[in-house]
């Protein structure tokens, strides 16, 4: 093939272009869009329970640990999920709101799980580290070709040196996106396996990337297939119902209890993630179901339409007085709308039916706290301690426990709890002040005091 001209660069602007490529390359993820570690973290009780539900008995058939991998629902609309290291599971609103069934969903943490049963992650940072050198050494060969074209006027090796360092550059790239259409090819195979060993229909995964692939055919056409991260839809589609149509379960429906608890959850996000409209549009008046109800409940607390929002609410639990979520958001509805003595009994009943739920307890706990009374703010302060064994990584609840502790001038623990807070914040220097004011007021050698050293310590390493 006759070599491409490549138009006069500078040596330094040529280097410049082909580390800012490097860098590209290795920033490359298996599964994760550029967006998405700008989007914020929804924690949700409901949501989150749902997903380990689906999650549960994939994991069993591939192999992985019990509790070794965290899903996490971010704020995203679009239809998506992945996977960043081999312990962390992304699936974003825009996916489990636009999954019709639970089938749907599973398919794609099925999927999902076959990049982390595959060490695709691993595998891949090791391929971007190859890819690197491969393209570091290409341009030190083109820039070296360049230096001695430079040196001579009547020669083209400075234009083909260039031509060198970016060819190099431009085959490490091709290395890394064909392997990674393997891996995508790769985790298909891995997610029907896993729908088979679990008696489960693949019927909605496939319908997920047929949908997928509607959406995508238009954005890849006429694309290199050879600069494509993922398989070419048709191909991908063809391959997976190759594959489906030799399951025994192709046929398998969701039960009528999942597919609810499923609807209800796509009402709750819709209701608490989308436009006025868009629930309308959605959930109209004349839609009497249960998770149409829940979105108008949820929509109306959202635009503040107080009384509307509790009547709504009332009549959720009054259809459905065992499911701890409504009586979850009529506590947290009432808390925020200030009525703090009536949401108490509200998230107690929650509880009574979900006494595991963290996120709840910690909700009933500052609803105590908020009382200002001295014996709410100790039962308080025993529901936010019970939350954050629960749930330790959640900054908003040590906030809550350093206030609850401030008002019983337990300065000690409430300096430990701001610790806490800060460092979950990344707030290091806040994190080590308050640690350091703890450790002093606390007595020595206590549970506390040592918590307060290892934040300390932890600082000292984190220096070295």
């Amino acid at each position: 093939m006759a070599e491409l001209p490549v138009p006069p660069v500078s040596r330094q602007r040529l280097g410049h272009r082909i580390l800012a490529i490097v860098t590209v390359l290795c920033q490359v993820s298996v599964i994760l869009p550029a967006h998405a570690a700008s989007q914020g973290i929804i924690r949700d009780t409901e949501a989150e329970n749902l997903l380990r539900d689906y999650a549960e008995p994939i994991f069993g058939a591939a192999n992985i640990g019990k509790g070794s991998v965290k899903i996490s629902l971010i704020d995203d609309p679009s239809f998506n999920a992945f996977v960043t290291n081999g312990r962390r599971m992304f699936i974003n609103t825009g996916a489990l709101m636009e999954a019709k069934t639970p089938n749907e969903m599973i398919g794609v943490i099925a999927h999902e799980s076959g990049h982390v049963a595959g060490g695709h992650l691993t595998i891949q940072r090791e391929r971007l580290a190859n890819a690197q050198t491969m393209a570091v050494v290409g341009m030190l060969l083109g820039m070296g070709a360049a230096v001695a074209g430079g040196n001579n006027a009547a020669s083209n090796s400075g234009s083909g040196g260039m031509g060198i360092a970016l060819g190099a550059q431009e085959l490490a790239a091709r290395s890394v996106l064909s392997y990674q259409r393997g891996q995508e090819q790769a985790a298909d195979q891995a997610a029907i396996k896993y729908l088979g060993m679990t008696g489960q229909s693949p019927r909605g995964l496939l319908d997920t990337f047929r949908r997928l692939s509607d959406e995508m055919m238009f954005k890849t056409a006429g694309a290199d297939p050879y600069l494509m991260s993922h398989p070419a839809p048709p191909d991908r589609i063809a391959n997976l119902e190759q594959l489906a149509d030799k399951s025994p379960y192709l046929n398998v429906k969701d039960s009528p209890e999942l597919q609810a608890r499923h609807d209800l959850v796509r009402a709750k996000l819709v209701g608490f993630v989308g436009r006025a409209d868009e629930v309308q549009r959605r959930y109209p008046a004349s839609d009497q179901s249960l998770p149409a109800k829940y979105a108008r409940a949820i929509v109306a607390y959202r635009y503040k339409h107080i009384p509307e929002a509790l009547a709504q609410m009332d009549d959720l639990t009054r259809l459905m007085p065992n499911n701890p979520y409504f009586w979850e958001l009529k506590g947290q509805a009432l808390l925020e709308y200030g009525r703090v003595r009536d949401a108490i009994p509200a998230l107690k009943r929650s509880l009574a039916i979900l006494p595991d739920a963290g996120l709840i307890r910690a909700l009933l706990g500052r609803a105590l706290v908020a009382t200002g009374e001295s014996p709410q703010i100790t039962e308080g302060i025993r529901e936010l301690s019970n939350a954050v064994q629960r749930e330790p990584e959640s900054p908003d609840t040590w906030h809550t426990l350093s206030i609850a502790y401030g008002t019983q001038n337990n300065i000690g623990m409430a300096e430990l709890s701001s610790a806490q807070e800060a460092l979950l914040i990344g707030d290091m220097q806040s994190a080590v002040n308050h640690a350091d004011k703890a450790k002093k007021l606390l007595p020595p050698n206590s549970p506390s005091a040592l918590k307060a050293d290892d934040i300390l310590h932890y600082k000292r390493q984190s220096v070295q």
